[in-house]
């Protein structure tokens, strides 16, 4: 598995600190005052990146659609941002040092994400992952992608990772995702991390949570999910599409903190004892000491011998060095059976 390295220098890697991404959707209700306050809180929960959907009612829904919806057209272009405020939340994010990127949802969409904003990465929505012209548009760009798998089979999953394989671009991570909202954790699967690992082995593998809480994004830290995505929200209690799943500021620092830990303490898989671990055998291992008094001269026998903390003298798993030995001096009952008392 290669790392692959975003246009702003961050690195993603299985090996690596997770790469966590706030998620604000719409959760900024087209606010550009609000947007940036999420990006300070995702910023002071210790988040790498936000980032946004870059849609309009134009790129979202064909017209049909909204001729059997009319409602639903003022609600897209509600919730949109237009070029000129993601181009200012990016140019704000860069001085708050923090990353933003968006997910495109049309050509013209991706091009001012890739060339003119030059995101560090583009997100794919899961809903995108049969979209294959679309996913080979943004491949050939040589942009840095991220790609969700929800709702897709492993055969479309393959067949979108192949095609943009094929352009040449091997700028991918791909993230396991459930498309529920929320998702209960007994649904989410976290094996699917292993599974996506097996069958890509040359690209990081992370994790989009839509579950509720801190839990399932830790164990996906644990799993070595190189990206963890949630999404975020000011406030939880407001109307907006899946702002009620979102996780707030307080409990999105819980989570960012949560998979730091539990990616500190993976380690290695090289077992390697710590010079604390060293000291604390002298203190809590056991010695082999006399059970009753050995005078000098005695040939020892197991009934001689006990095992008893310090662990500064000859470890239990030597008995055979000691048993047969003939003491050279006496050894008090109850004291530690050292060398020099056996002539060794």
């Amino acid at each position: 598995m290669k790392d692959i390295q975003l246009r702003n220098g961050a690195v993603i890697g299985e090996q690596r600190q997770p790469y966590i991404i706030a998620e604000l959707n719409s959760s900024h209700n087209g606010s550009l005052e609000t947007a940036k306050k999420m990006i300070d809180a995702a910023k002071n929960c210790g988040c790498d990146c936000v980032k946004l959907q870059s849609w309009s009612a134009e790129s979202l829904y064909c017209d049909e659609y909204y001729r059997a919806n009319p409602i639903a057209k003022r609600i897209v272009s509600k919730f949109a941002l237009d070029e000129a405020a993601v181009a200012a939340l990016a140019e704000y994010s860069a001085e708050r040092g923090i990353g933003l990127s968006s997910t495109p949802y049309s050509e013209r969409e991706a091009d001012f994400l890739a060339d003119t904003i030059r995101a560090p990465f583009i997100k794919i929505a899961s809903m995108e992952i049969n979209n294959l012209p679309f996913l080979r548009y943004i491949a050939e760009k040589g942009v840095p992608m991220i790609l969700s798998t929800g709702m897709a089979s492993e055969a479309e999953i393959r067949t979108a990772v192949q095609a943009i394989g094929e352009t040449g671009n091997r700028q991918l991570c791909i993230l396991h995702c459930v498309s529920v909202y929320p998702a209960k954790p007994e649904i989410i699967n976290l094996n699917n991390i292993l599974m996506l690992r097996d069958m890509f082995p040359e690209y990081p593998i992370g994790y989009s949570d839509h579950t509720l809480g801190t839990a399932v994004a830790a164990a996906a830290a644990a799993m070595g999910a190189a990206v963890i995505e949630k999404h975020f929200t000011l406030d939880r209690t407001k109307m907006g599409m899946d702002n009620s799943m979102a996780t707030e500021p307080a409990e999105m620092k819980a989570l960012v903190d949560a998979c730091r830990e539990v990616h500190a303490a993976m380690g290695s898989r090289a077992r390697v004892l710590l010079p604390e671990e060293e000291e604390m055998k002298l203190r809590m291992r056991r010695s082999i000491t006399a059970a009753r008094e050995i005078p000098a001269g005695t040939v020892i026998t197991a009934a001689d011998c006990e095992a008893k903390r310090p662990g500064d003298g000859i470890s239990p798993d030597r008995i055979g060095e000691v048993i047969g030995k003939t003491a050279v001096r006496t050894v008090t009952k109850g004291s530690l059976i050292r060398p020099e008392d056996l002539g060794i």
